[in-house]
């Protein structure tokens, strides 16, 4: 069951939701800038904006972190809202749990710019990583919601390209299918307060513009998953989502990749991402110990 913080944060999530519902692009990204994703982070976590092969990125390391390890992260926002600001917060946090420092990717978003533009990106921003010496192994690519499919779109892209592959991928509450074929899509509707299909659905036009919803960059539900480090998917079971990462997970260890599958009861989307609930706290140490396991931290 959900904490009484949880329930309290998803009472207030429902009274003042996030406006995901209007055609207006610029007032979806206004809102989410002012809405509860918007954490302020710890003072002492440094933030310090890089470009990363013409990509906007930003260091954000926390206290005691390794500059020699790196969890290179792409934010949610269904590739046409969010930003750095917005979650700068978590991955200060993500930064601490981890011991490494976070690398957060501003990537170009939809509809000004459609797929595959973010996986170009994200592309482009790992290869920057590797141009400043720090090791593959030593590499943990990282996201939610939207950034989540392009943290496991960017690996696909590699992959495909002979790239070296990071050594690990955290997603939480993943959108891997652009298709929105998951059955969760509608029979958990009346229980998630963040995502609905038609937000989704209109997402998915900006960014794909008639292109189609299964290529694997665009859903990597559909990609090849053999051969990818390992993952580790963390959803909230109140999550019209629900079943992207389900899929995800079953998917991966069917051709043959390890993945951890860590289902939260009665939890929201993108629930790691507001600091102080106890099942963020957790959820992001936890990801931060994966994180540092294979990194060598």
């Amino acid at each position: 069951m959900p904490s009484p913080e949880a329930e309290q944060a998803m009472q207030l999530l429902r009274a003042r939701p996030v406006e995901l519902s209007t055609p207006d692009v610029q007032a979806m990204r206004a809102s989410l800038e002012q809405g509860a994703l918007l954490g302020t982070p710890d003072p002492s976590v440094r933030c310090e904006p890089v470009d990363a092969a013409g990509v906007p990125a930003e260091w954000t390391v926390a206290p005691g972190a390794a500059r020699e390890r790196a969890v290179l992260y792409f934010h949610g926002g269904g590739y046409a809202i969010g930003s750095i600001a917005t979650h700068r917060s978590l991955v200060g946090r993500l930064s601490a749990a981890s011991g490494a420092a976070g690398l957060s990717v501003g990537y170009r978003l939809a509809p000004e710019h459609p797929f595959p533009a973010a996986v170009d990106d994200a592309v482009a921003a790992y290869r920057w990583l590797l141009g400043q010496g720090i090791a593959p192994g030593r590499i943990a690519i990282a996201g939610d919601s939207a950034g989540g499919g392009l943290t496991v779109a960017c690996l696909l892209a590699l992959k495909a390209a002979g790239d070296p592959l990071p050594a690990c991928a955290v997603t939480f509450s993943p959108w891997v299918d652009l298709a929105l074929e998951g059955p969760t899509m509608d029979a958990r509707s009346p229980e998630d307060p963040m995502v609905a299909r038609a937000a989704l659905q209109q997402m998915a036009d900006w960014y794909l513009q008639g292109q189609d919803p299964k290529q694997p960059l665009a859903s990597p539900i559909h990609g090849d998953l053999a051969g990818l480090p390992p993952l580790y998917i963390q959803v909230g079971t109140a999550e019209v989502l629900y079943d992207d990462a389900a899929r995800l997970a079953v998917r991966a260890v069917e051709a043959g990749t390890a993945a951890w599958f860590e289902p939260w009861d009665g939890l929201f989307h993108v629930f790691q991402a507001f600091p102080g609930l106890p099942e963020s706290e957790e959820a992001v140490r936890r990801a931060g110990a994966f994180i540092a396991l294979h990194t060598g931290g």
